[in-house]
């Protein structure tokens, strides 16, 4: 398998990736440069595919890169974390997914119609789901923190579960036993995870990407 470096420096994170024969996926845009023997392919994506990518705000080309050399990915003032697949599956928020061992399978996943409207992201929504055995590099505002469930459930205000495992159920919850106890608590729905299995949470952004989005235009 590649070999997948997070590289900082002046407060910018980003990914070094070293290929000995071997494939890695990213996304499209990703690459910064790369040397050595290295052969670039972009596979066209399905119909269906693509349809559910433009949904998903996810990019429905990511080039494969093939073969020996040093590849290096944008940087970026948030963070860049490797997670390690063992026969498994995993469901990422949209814009997390990075890159990948060529022999992680990426794909779309379409969560449940009545989660989706309530999340105010309208009736069709989209993530990325990778799985197989191998490394996939996802990206975050800050630092990730990685919590197991044991048939239990983990209550969240907002997108801080970047990712899951794909045997952990998601749904919506009140955070108040009664709907007029909602009303006045003045709180919004709270994401519900629940089951057996492993979340990617990011509860706290770097201050360095806080700043940058403050001093965007509005």
């Amino acid at each position: 398998m590649a070999q997948f470096e997070v590289v900082e420096s002046e407060g910018m994170h980003w990914v070094k990736i070293n290929l000995r024969d071997e494939s890695v996926r990213a996304e499209a845009g990703a690459l910064s440069y790369m040397n050595g023997d290295i052969v670039v392919d972009v596979p066209l994506p399905s119909v269906r595919g693509a349809m559910a990518s433009v949904f998903a705000d996810e990019s429905f080309i990511r080039p494969t890169y093939s073969g020996t050399g040093e590849i290096h990915l944008e940087g970026s003032l948030g963070g860049c974390h490797v997670v390690d697949l063992n026969s498994e599956s995993w469901i990422l928020e949209s814009g997390a997914y990075w890159a990948s061992d060529g022999s992680i399978d990426v794909s779309i996943f379409r969560e449940r119609v009545s989660t989706a409207f309530w999340t105010g992201e309208g009736f069709v929504q989209f993530r990325t789901k990778v799985r197989g055995t191998g490394k996939v590099i996802v990206r975050t505002d800050g630092p990730l923190e990685e919590i197991e469930l044991n048939s239990g459930r983990y209550l969240a205000e907002g997108k801080i579960v970047i990712g899951r495992t794909g045997d952990i159920t998601y749904t919506l919850q009140r955070p108040t036993r009664t709907f007029l106890g909602y009303l006045m608590a003045g709180e919004s729905y709270l994401r519900c995870y629940e089951g057996s299995g492993r979340l990617l949470v990011c509860s706290t952004p770097y201050w360095r990407v806080q700043f940058q989005k403050a001093m965007r235009p509005r």
